[in-house]
């Protein structure tokens, strides 16, 4: 058995040498003593020692891919891969823009494995309305942004995961329902939604209002559909058989076709309106030159809730679609997904885009109807749609 290389440069190193050789002659017959074989044992050191140096090369790769996938890299590379694709360009450029300017750079660039939901919902919630949304008035949507950006973050996450670059979704109904909870913005009652247990008192005044504007202010918040698409409503696109109002892509914001389950309460505000004009579903009394109809303006619905003196305390979108998330999302009445898709927020992945549609069509429909049967008080007790 060899017991290493003799130097003989100096009589120094070969008494060093021959030192060393002995002691290591020692340890070895020690070993024979005890009935162990020293060749054997020094190969199983060496086995050990390469087996640790290939563990420790393989959590250095690890720990180099964790850090080289940060929230930043997963978004860039899932929005270069799939929302690229599927918008048009000034509309994938303010998907991924949604994203940086608003997530802080010390969690933007961070690994994805390591961000967590508290984090994640404490970014959010420190997101203040940009100066020009303040001076223009629109300084109300910051929950709808952070809405959009957590439903982005979502996605991001679901791929991430997918690709095994993230064990969990930080951003799911938890971080939603924790950020409806706590805006601040909410507390100080800037963003005017209207508190959800107020919503039926109201609804009861508005639908014994008269006139036009009244019936679309009750349909746009039996729909939680956005003020231009009730104002630009046509017969041509509802389907009364299937009881669906199915609203072609170039009226959508997102460019792409949005069907609205029709509650019974929706219905009985068509019913209303029947007759009115053969083309409008909400004509304004205001003709044009040659008679036709015209749509109602931007401000009838405003003026309608001004009306009952809540002009103060809600707006149109507050009322129609602000409280509806709310309600929605705090009681636990659906999944996020099917309350996202009742809002219009159709961003899905390729694996969102996969589900059974049928049944996410009907989850949406009984939602819809929960909701109209809350604001009208007609069943006694709300159904819970969560699935188990």
């Amino acid at each position: 058995m060899g017991f290493g290389v003799c130097h003989r440069q100096s009589q120094k190193q070969a008494g060093e040498s021959l030192e060393t050789a002995r002691t290591l002659e020692n340890e070895a017959r020690d070993l024979l003593k005890r009935g162990i074989d020293p060749l054997g044992a020094r190969q199983e050191t060496r086995a050990n020692l390469k087996a640790e140096q290939a563990r420790a090369a393989e959590e250095a790769t690890t720990k180099r891919e964790v850090e080289h996938w940060t929230l930043a890299r997963c978004a860039r590379d899932y929005h270069a891969r799939v929302i690229e694709r599927k918008l048009t360009v000034k509309h994938a450029a303010q998907w991924i823009a949604s994203l940086e300017n608003h997530i802080p750079p010390k969690l933007w660039h961070a690994p994805i494995v390591t961000i967590g939901a508290p984090q994640l919902v404490a970014a959010l919630l420190a997101i203040k309305a940009h100066m020009r949304a303040r001076q223009f008035g629109k300084a109300d949507r910051l929950g709808e942004t952070r809405s959009r950006i957590l439903q982005r973050l979502s996605v991001v996450w679901d791929d991430a995961i997918f690709h095994e670059r993230a064990t969990i979704n930080p951003a799911g109904s938890a971080a939603r329902r924790k950020i409806a909870e706590e805006a601040p913005e909410r507390r100080r009652g800037a963003h005017r939604a209207l508190a959800y247990a107020e919503a039926p008192a109201v609804m009861r005044a508005i639908a014994e209002a008269e006139g036009t504007a009244a019936l679309a202010l009750a349909f746009a918040v039996f729909t939680a559909a956005r003020t231009s698409e009730v104002l630009g409503a046509r017969w041509s696109e509802f389907d009364m058989d299937a009881k669906v109002w199915r609203i072609p892509a170039e009226r959508m914001k997102a460019r792409r076709l949005h069907d609205v389950p029709l509650s019974a309460q929706a219905l009985a505000v068509l019913a209303r309106v029947r007759g009115l004009d053969d083309e409008l579903v909400f004509p304004s009394s205001v003709r044009a030159g040659d008679g036709t109809a015209q749509p109602l303006s931007n401000m009838a619905m405003l003026t309608a809730l001004s009306r009952h003196g809540m002009r103060q305390r809600t707006t149109v979108h507050g009322l129609a679609r602000a409280t509806f998330s709310t309600w929605a999302n705090e009681r636990g009445i659906a999944r996020a997904d099917v309350i996202e898709a009742a809002l219009a927020h159709v961003e899905k992945d390729k694996t969102r885009a996969a589900y059974n549609r049928a049944s996410f069509d009907d989850e949406r429909r009984a939602l819809l109807q929960a909701w109209g049967d809350y604001l009208t008080r007609e069943a006694a007790q709300v159904v819970v749609l969560r699935a188990a």
